[in-house]
């Protein structure tokens, strides 16, 4: 498995983060990480990409303990934070050239990676004069850039016009074929067209892990609270 996290629990003074957290992901799942605002959401994925150190549990990525192996197990990972940390000042080719060195690798994974996202009309723009949802895509070419074995995405189609979102959910959906991702979202179209699963936090708490297969059967009141908590638009 790509992704374990076993008992993964962070508070912040009396503030309950993330309670006893465990689930497992698989190579070729692309997996909903639902929620409300504060549900803990957001600090699981800085958990699993080492951002912050859980309190207590363990994050298995790749078989590499994100605590005691960071460095292998991030090597492994392809990280979107919500708040997409971009050099505004530099050129969209000239950004991803800067994270295709760290990884050591060629101009051919450039010149890829800007054409998968479709960022090919706007490489030669400084990022600051990209729309918002042409700058998500620098985000995620960064992300997959190197082709790591898990994406980690954090509200991924944030600012997309119906075009883009369509393209870009297209494709999530085939990095999901043969890697392993984990998204987080707000909107249930965007569920219902990309995941495999879904898991559902609520209080930092995990109150729902099943395949969305399996969801779509199921009818009872428990389930419609459920996605009532969410306030989804």
């Amino acid at each position: 498995m790509s992704i374990r996290s076993e008992n993964l629990s962070k508070t912040y003074g009396s503030q309950v983060a993330l309670n006893e957290v465990s689930f497992t992901a698989d190579k070729g799942e692309v997996i909903g990480l639902l929620g409300p605002n504060g549900a803990g959401k957001s600090t699981l994925m800085k958990i699993l990409t080492g951002s912050i150190s859980a309190d207590h549990g363990t994050a298995i990525i790749n078989d590499f303990n994100i605590h005691s192996d960071r460095l292998n197990a991030q090597k492994g990972i392809g990280y979107l934070p919500e708040q997409n940390p971009l050099y505004k000042e530099m050129y969209v080719k000239e950004y991803l050239q800067f994270h295709a060195s760290i990884s050591k690798l060629s101009e051919i994974a450039v010149a890829d990676v800007i054409d998968r996202v479709g960022l090919s009309p706007e490489a030669h723009k400084q990022i600051h004069q990209l729309s918002k949802g042409y700058q998500q895509r620098v985000g995620l070419a960064a992300a997959i850039i190197h082709d790591p074995e898990v994406l980690i995405l954090d509200e991924p189609t944030t600012g997309l016009d119906p075009n883009q979102l369509i393209e870009i959910r297209k494709l999530i959906k085939s990095l999901g074929a043969n890697k392993t991702v984990l998204l987080s979202t707000h909107i249930m179209q965007e569920v219902e067209a990309l995941c495999d699963r879904v898991l559902i936090l609520k209080k930092g708490n995990l109150v729902l892990n099943e395949k969305l297969s399996d969801l779509k059967k199921q009818k009872n009141k428990s389930l419609e609270a459920i996605f009532h908590e969410l306030t989804i638009s």
